[in-house]
């Protein structure tokens, strides 16, 4: 090759270079919609969003177009950060009855003996069908783990972008699984008074593993495996955030005395149908909760103090709460943060449950969950109010990208709407 078809070559690509970083680096101005910032702002009634590099470069009021930007009009529509998903399986099951292999769920396996150790980051597919299907329903990101252990802990999950990338973790090793209610004591003896005594056990050998040598060369007799111990130690030092789900009162009860003996616990309560009924002891020892606010009738007798209004008495009493169900269908959880705020939680702490509450609870609050200069441009425009089970998300953002608004599931609508009739339906393409 010639020196000179050489430079051209090399010339070309970094024009190409150059070109790609700057549609990637597009600035975009999101004009005249009502924005919900989820911050100190408030809501702006009529303003613009400002995005730079990917990232929010600020929110002004009125609908003035800087030079330099590629306008969207959002005139007559609402805009929020992009919604989390609290509390998923996201990008680990497809279909969870299939033949396969779910790796939302996890057989006995001599890595570990209490769970702690297993750690999903690794079983991520984010290609699953899911992940768009809840993208273009407003969800921009998700805090993802197992569902099924058989073992004391239900392993450490990750905190997930639902961008199209190959390397959705934003967080590894986000958080750890316990659950102390029935099925955990079903999985643990068959009674509490088993699996009360292994969590304590578990964490008093992660305790004495944080000054032991932690080599497999050296004698390791605990209930625990070396790599449970090693996974617990971050819980004990409230560096990793221990997702607890309980329902009935009692039960939640021992989950504040367990942060009472290790005081380093970050611990956030899951589910906690019962919560409302110890709301002011989990403000007092500053315990969040994740919980899906449709429970209005007991499902079990751990559930016998359901109540529409779990929600509302809880923030009441100063809790801080996300809506979120243990499920990769999340995208319902728009729809139960609405049902919350008809039962008494205010519109504002509604949109806060799925968005800076959440953040808040995994650590991710200086990157995502509201719309303020410098962090990631996650956000959503909406036909109207989000938490009105009639509204839509028109347009997802995500790290500044306008994301398509397409999943198999409007694919599938456009085939079967618009099929050619003369061909057999499994022949006919959207």
């Amino acid at each position: 090759m010639s020196l000179f078809k050489k430079v051209t070559l090399a010339s070309s690509i970094a024009i190409g270079l150059s070109l790609s970083a700057s549609v990637l680096a597009e600035n975009i101005a999101i004009v005249g919609a009502k924005i919900h910032t989820v911050s100190a702002a408030g809501v702006i009634d009529k303003g613009t969003v400002l995005i730079k590099d990917g990232r929010i470069q600020q929110i002004i009021e009125g609908t003035d177009l800087p030079s330099g930007y590629r306008e969207v009009n959002a005139k007559g529509k609402v805009v929020t950060p992009g919604f989390i998903g609290a509390a998923t399986s996201l990008g680990l099951v497809e279909v969870s009855s299939s033949a396969g292999t779910v790796d939302a769920r996890v057989e006995s396996h001599p890595i570990s003996t209490v769970g702690a150790a297993l750690d999903v980051q690794y079983a991520l597919n984010n290609d699953s069908t899911l992940i768009p299907i809840t993208r273009i329903e407003g969800f921009t990101s998700a805090a993802t783990g197992l569902g099924s252990t058989e073992q004391l802990f239900l392993g450490q999950g990750a905190f997930i972008t639902l961008a199209t990338t190959y390397q959705p973790v934003m967080k590894a090793r986000a958080f750890m699984k316990l659950s102390v209610g029935n099925s955990g004591a079903d999985d643990n003896g068959g009674s509490r008074a088993a699996l009360w005594v292994a969590i304590n056990q578990s964490f008093d050998e992660a305790k004495f593993a944080k000054s032991y040598t932690m080599d497999p060369s050296q004698d390791w007799l605990g209930l625990t495996t070396m790599s449970d111990a090693k996974a617990l130690i971050p819980v004990l030092d409230g560096k990793m955030p221990l997702v607890v789900n309980a329902d009935r009162a009692a039960d939640i009860m021992q989950v504040i005395a367990l942060k009472k003996r290790y005081s380093g616990l970050n611990i956030i309560l899951a589910s906690g149908v019962e919560a409302w009924r110890v709301a002011d002891e989990l403000a007092k020892h500053n315990i969040p909760v994740i919980l899906d606010p449709e429970s209005n009738l007991p499902g079990a007798f751990d559930q016998i103090g359901a109540t529409l209004e779990n929600a509302a008495r809880l923030q009441k009493a100063g809790v801080i709460v996300a809506i979120g169900m243990d499920t990769h269908n999340i995208r319902l959880a728009t729809q139960h943060a609405g049902n919350a705020v008809a039962n008494g939680l205010p519109h504002s702490a509604g949109i806060a449950s799925l968005t800076i509450n959440v953040a808040k609870m995994f650590g991710m609050d200086d990157q995502i969950g509201s719309l303020e200069p410098g962090k990631v441009a996650d956000l959503v425009i909406w036909s109207g109010d989000p938490l009105e089970v009639t509204q839509t998300a028109e347009q997802v953002f995500i790290k500044g990208e306008q994301i398509d608004m397409t999943s198999r599931q409007t694919k599938l609508l456009d085939r079967y709407l618009n099929r050619d009739v003369k061909k057999p339906v499994g022949y006919t393409r959207p």
